[in-house]
């Protein structure tokens, strides 16, 4: 034990008397939350829309106005060409064209279907979706009033009907700030703890310090645990600083057990670790470490369900995810921080992440090979 504490403070002094290191380690945490938290959003805001109004009935004009006071849409102009509204659209000067034919309004009056066509630019396929759902949203709110004023003139509404009435559990107000910050927290700990322990022991075999120890009697596992332990430290101490900068700036609730929060990051670090050291004992320069870690973050963060729901994913994906620590500690920090979730919900994903851990760890100090 005495061996591993040496080895230990011999790691944190060789940490920081990278005075680059040592600022980085805390400063990129709080640049991270500041900018990623309130910049990643999947909310869709002022879609530009072109109208192409032929009928121009009050019908229509209603149906404009209402488009213009939704908080989604923004009518960045009119006018009566079709060609001139594809246009736009091939310019990328309008997300969609909304055409009213003539007669809109006479039909809506008769009582008979009235049509529009709307054109929406889907290079980007979600904003497509988005902006297509907000418009039969808004679509489908106008054709209420109509029928209500209709219902209004022939008969006068003297009672009340069902009321619906919409709640949404765990982040009422649908804040993606809410649901952002823990999968950002869980990034932040990944690239702290991935890149810096890898680099760490790269670096010692490039510069050849790496050769001194393995002269010594010191143990693989006691050379694996002295690498590990200042990393899972720091990243610790950075995840307090993203939950006090998450609570103090965004106001992010917290309704779970932060030590179960703690005990669950540590676990995950510790396979984070692992992996990077397993990778760095086969690596003989930084640029093959950062060239393997860089195409591993990428696939573990964007399979990991900050962006995607993994329930969405294909088979093939979910299954692939089974080895992928990121997406069970996204799990892990929305369901604690958000809905509360004890040690019995989250369970399942501990167990995972522990058997990661002990895989990759030992898998690590098998590996690396101790050469004079």
């Amino acid at each position: 034990m005495r061996t591993i504490l040496y080895l230990i403070r011999k790691e944190f002094i060789q940490i920081f008397r990278n005075r680059f290191i040592g600022k980085a380690i805390f400063a990129v945490p709080v640049v991270q939350m500041l900018i990623l938290v309130p910049a990643v959003t999947f909310e869709l805001r002022n879609v530009r829309v072109s109208v192409i109004d032929r009928d121009r009935s009050v019908e229509s004009t209603a149906l404009v106005n209402k488009l213009e006071a939704s908080t989604f849409f923004m009518i960045s102009g009119e006018t009566f060409s079709e060609e001139e509204g594809a246009a736009l659209l091939h310019r990328d000067k309008t997300d969609m064209v909304l055409n009213i034919p003539r007669g809109f309004g006479e039909n809506i009056i008769k009582g008979t279907p009235a049509t529009v066509m709307a054109s929406v630019n889907a290079i980007n396929a979600s904003s497509a979706q988005l902006t297509w759902a907000y418009l039969n949203g808004v679509l489908s709110d106008y054709n209420l009033n109509i029928m209500a004023g209709k219902a209004g003139a022939l008969m006068p509404v003297t009672g009340s009907g069902i009321v619906v009435s919409n709640r949404y559990w765990y982040n009422e107000l649908l804040n993606y700030k809410y649901y952002m910050l823990p999968g950002i927290l869980g990034i932040l700990v990944t690239a702290i703890g991935f890149l810096l322990a890898g680099l760490n022991l790269v670096r010692e075999k490039e510069i050849g310090t790496i050769e001194q120890i393995n002269v010594t009697p010191v143990k693989k596992y006691q050379f694996i645990t002295a690498k590990m332990v200042p990393f899972l430290i720091i990243g610790i101490v950075d995840l307090i600083i993203g939950l006090l900068l998450g609570k103090l700036a965004f106001d992010i609730p917290f309704e779970g057990s932060i030590a179960l929060l703690f005990l669950c990051t540590a676990i995950f670090l510790v396979a984070v670790l692992g992996m990077a050291i397993f990778i760095s004992t086969f690596s003989d320069t930084q640029q093959q470490f950062m060239f393997i870690a860089f195409f591993i973050l990428i696939v573990f963060i964007l399979m990991s369900g900050i962006f995607t729901p993994l329930e969405s994913m294909p088979l093939w994906a979910r299954k692939v995810d089974l080895i992928n620590p990121v997406a069970y500690i996204m799990r892990i920090n929305r369901m604690v921080m958000l809905k509360g979730s004890g040690i019995a919900d989250v369970g399942r994903d501990i167990l995972s992440l522990l058997a990661i851990a002990v895989f990759f760890t030992v898998l690590a100090v098998r590996q690396y090979k101790k050469r004079s």
